[in-house]
């Protein structure tokens, strides 16, 4: 009597890194090279995943993907913003590491295979934090300068760049965080300091990994009115949120967070001055800060930076000064 045997069927393995690419009103030719640089890697197929989220273009750049086949997922959605795409994203991802990289922008390869060697050597390696550049070109740096820190050490003792593209993490750690639907400026802000503080073991490279494409499109090049309004009050919900959050926390944890509420802050008053010049509109908004426990900006020399800023904001002759000197300032680099 013969016994068939029925095949068990094999486990597809996990893919390390699931590349999250979120697409909006740009041209295919840009999509397309950011997949290129992605696909440039040298992860085999079953190491990577790409989900494509176009976030409900216009025109479709459905005909400019068929190339690729199997190598990317595409999903349209309803346009809801780049919070809500990158969301269905996270749902979706299989990989033990999340890469999330904007449509415009591309993936260096040389620096980022360093970051992708930290992630396959170090198991213990839950996020490996990288720079970007302007340009698209590599910069030689020195792998002796890697540093590991736990995630509360990181925030508490440097100005952290808050945009997630810079950071390849494990899904592990984002547990159940999300990005917050509806805002369209500073989501990583909000994002990013929460998702550092999970983190036991973060790796800090120099390595410039990511190509952050500067164009008239994008959304922080946006001037009109309602555009300015609508990014100072995603910035200020941030901030609050992040404010509350902080009262809640472990003591540690909450001087991290501090730290990273009153660097926010300052950046929104400075941000009220570059984009409206006003006396009138700084004026509003320092007496609004100062209702939510944000203004005087707290007393700590984070950097020198922060450190001649708060002293120089802190009174109405110093804030007329910034108003006359930074657009100056500004224009002259």
């Amino acid at each position: 009597m013969h016994h068939q045997q029925i095949p068990t069927p094999v486990q597809a393995a996990q893919p390390l890194v699931t590349f999250i690419v979120t697409y909006y009103n740009l041209p295919a030719q840009m999509l397309c090279e950011c997949v290129d640089s992605i696909l440039a890697l040298s992860l085999s197929e079953s190491e990577r995943e790409i989900i494509i989220i176009d976030d409900g273009s216009e025109v479709s750049p459905m005909n400019a993907l068929m190339k690729y086949g199997d190598d990317i997922v595409y999903i349209r959605q309803h346009h809801q913003g780049v919070s809500v795409a990158r969301n269905t994203a996270l749902h979706m991802a299989k990989g033990a590491f999340i890469q999330i990289v904007d449509g415009d922008d591309v993936l260096i390869k040389e620096p980022y295979e360093q970051c992708l060697d930290i992630a396959r050597s170090h198991p213990d390696a839950e996020i490996i934090v990288f720079d970007f550049s302007t340009t698209p070109t590599m910069a030689t740096v020195s792998k002796d300068d890697v540093k590991q820190l736990s995630g509360v050490a990181y925030l508490s003792n440097h100005n952290i760049q808050g945009s997630i593209w810079c950071k390849l993490f494990r899904q592990s750690v984002r547990s159940q965080l999300e990005f917050t639907p509806g805002i369209c400026y500073g989501e990583d802000e909000e994002f990013t300091p929460q998702l550092i503080l999970r983190a036991e073991v973060v790796y800090l490279t120099p390595y410039k990994a990511y190509y952050y494409r500067q164009h008239k499109d994008s959304a922080i090049q946006q001037h009109d009115e309602s555009s300015k309004e609508k990014r100072l009050n995603d910035n200020l919900q941030v901030i609050r949120h992040l404010q509350l959050l902080a009262d809640r926390m472990p003591y540690n944890d909450r001087l991290a967070m501090n730290r990273r509420v009153a660097q926010l802050t300052m950046d929104y008053i400075y941000n009220v001055i570059m984009l409206y010049h006003s006396p009138k509109v700084l004026n509003t908004t320092v007496n609004t800060l100062h209702q939510y426990g944000l203004f005087p900006l707290p007393d700590h020399d984070y950097t020198t930076k922060y450190t001649w800023f708060r002293r120089i904001a802190s009174t109405s002759i110093g804030r007329t000064l910034l108003l006359h000197t930074l657009p100056l300032i500004n224009k002259e680099r």
